[in-house]
């Protein structure tokens, strides 16, 4: 009885919120998603979704805000149970270990003799701090850490060892590898699990603060590869070898993944395309179809350099923070930021894209959670109803209507059907949104009696853009006192009935009842 009420209630919720929409005088439009059923167009890994955790010390500022916090590799509490729920809620999550930092960080060893000293502020060094330590200590809480939490692990090496910097931001020389042999060894012999290893950050094309020449960075990873090769002998599965970690700049990925087509599981890129994080402007950027689109290029470029080069790896986005130098608070740690991540996950997962790295698990304006009280800001819970809703088979996906709708369409996760996602980047317009379906006959509407779909409907609290608390199907998601992530429940609504798309919300759709030949090679019936 309980259940019933509460679906009751947030039918009631749903046509509120719509009588309100036209109350304020808000428009009311029809459109078709049209699905190809037939076959999928890419496909992702399982665990699509990653999150990185960053260097950077509590000094790291930027534009007069320090927003890190305690929220480093370094120093981050790994007894918070908000933490440690959080991480577990994905079953599992990868999670990339890296940042800037990474290229001025050294390990201890266990005959270091010296102290292992930590970063320190220092305005003419690097990223400006000195080099710091990682303690074996630390290293080996990290892991057990890891370990309980059930994250998958992928660890950033640094890549500017052993080279010269020139004032130019140009490197020379070739990578010394001791320190990471060190670490590797080290890593193998406590039987801690690594799902890959990366070598270097942003040292790609132009560089930020160095970079490498694409036929060095070659000749560097696979040093990586043959060292992993050695000291993992016996032991399977192996480490992931990934690179470069970098911006993509097409002249130079091309180069450097021709000259590694049989060594290299993955080419890593990073994105930050909405700009520097003191743009006050990020809010119109988030929302025009445009710039969002901008980004398109870039994965279909990368997409066919593997595809002509014959290489052997997949392409991952390795950072993601949308806009660079830590975020902007209120915008890329608010609700209106799941419009610009929840479309780059389905517009990368299109162009092959496997696995996806948002900048950062915690850390920065940017953090899916709080960098202060671990709280999950709302992109927390986009990703993981992506990660449980979303399964590896992409669908092309069309929406017949306004340019403000973004549609992605994948097979379902772990259960029958698929899952559609509908971004709604308009103000005042709500969509009425049909499904057709395109067999291998004709393009069918999709209709059903009595079956039902499920639906998650994702709002800002009160409907404001800026809001730190999401909504799902009118319920503010809220830890309870144990630091417990809520559960994510759905609203269910007959097939007969068009997906409503409130304006300003994100709608994930599971249909079960919809066999396609793309997800399971039966026959849909209709």
């Amino acid at each position: 009885m309980g259940s019933l009420s509460w679906q009751i209630g947030v039918y009631i919720w749903v046509l509120l919120i719509t009588c309100i929409c036209i109350f304020m005088d808000s428009k009311v439009q029809n459109g078709n998603v049209f699905i190809d059923g037939e076959r999928g167009i890419a496909e992702t890994d399982t665990d699509f979704i990653c999150a990185t955790m960053d260097w950077w010390p509590p000094e790291k500022c930027d534009y007069g805000s320090c927003s890190w916090g305690y929220a480093s590799l370094l120093n981050v509490d790994l007894n918070n149970t908000i933490f440690q729920n959080a991480i577990k809620a994905f079953s599992p999550l990868k999670i990339r270990l890296g940042g800037s930092l990474q290229d001025e960080l050294v390990y201890e060893t266990e005959d270091q003799t010296e102290t292992c000293i930590p970063f320190s502020k220092n305005t003419s060094a690097l990223f400006n701090f000195n080099p710091g330590c990682l303690p074996l200590s630390r290293w080996d809480e990290l892991n057990t850490f890891f370990n309980e939490t059930g994250a998958v692990i992928i660890f950033g090496l640094n890549a500017l060892n052993g080279r010269k910097l020139q004032a130019d931001s140009s490197t020379i020389g070739a990578w010394d590898s001791t320190n990471a042999e060190s670490l590797i060894r080290y890593t193998v012999k406590k039987n801690y699990t690594i799902y890959a290893w990366e070598l270097g950050n942003e040292l790609s094309g132009s560089g930020v603060g160095a970079k490498v020449t694409a036929s060095q960075y070659a000749i560097d990873t696979i040093t990586l590869k043959n060292i992993v090769e050695e000291i993992y002998d016996g032991i399977e599965p192996k480490p992931l070898i990934i690179s470069p970690g970098g911006f993509f700049d097409a002249k130079w990925f091309k180069d450097f993944i021709n000259k590694t087509t049989e060594i290299l599981d993955v080419v890593t890129h990073h994105i930050y395309n909405l700009g520097p994080g003191v743009d006050q402007h990020l809010v119109e950027k988030i929302l025009n179809p445009s710039v969002l689109d901008n980004e398109i290029d870039t994965f279909k470029q990368l997409e066919n350099i593997l595809e002509a080069s014959g290489s052997l790896a997949s392409a991952w986005v390795g950072e993601a923070g949308g806009a660079y130098n830590s975020g902007h608070n209120l915008v890329t740690n608010a609700f209106v930021f799941s419009f610009w991540y929840l479309d780059q996950l389905g517009m990368s997962a299109v162009y092959n894209t496997k696995t996806y790295c948002r900048q950062s698990l915690i850390g920065g304006n940017y953090g899916l959670l709080n960098t202060t009280t671990f709280v999950p800001n709302p992109d927390y819970y986009s990703a993981l109803l992506w990660h449980r809703l979303m399964g590896t088979a992409v669908l092309a996906t069309d929406f017949n209507g306004s340019k403000k709708i973004r549609s992605y369409a994948h097979c379902a996760k772990q259960s029958d059907g698929i899952t559609l996602l509908l971004i709604n980047l308009d103000k005042t317009t709500t969509f009425n949104v049909n499904l057709s379906i395109k067999m291998s006959i004709e393009i069918q509407m999709v209709r059903g009696g009595s079956r039902t779909r499920e639906e998650y409907h994702l709002t800002g609290k009160d409907g404001n853009l800026h809001s730190q608390t999401m909504v799902l199907n009118g319920k503010d998601l809220i830890l309870n006192t144990e630091g417990e992530i809520p559960l994510l429940e759905p609203l269910y609504v007959s097939s007969l009935k068009p997906i409503v798309v409130a304006p300003y919300s994100i709608v994930f759709v599971h249909i079960p009842y919809l066999t396609l030949d793309a997800c399971s090679n039966l026959v849909m019936e209709l």
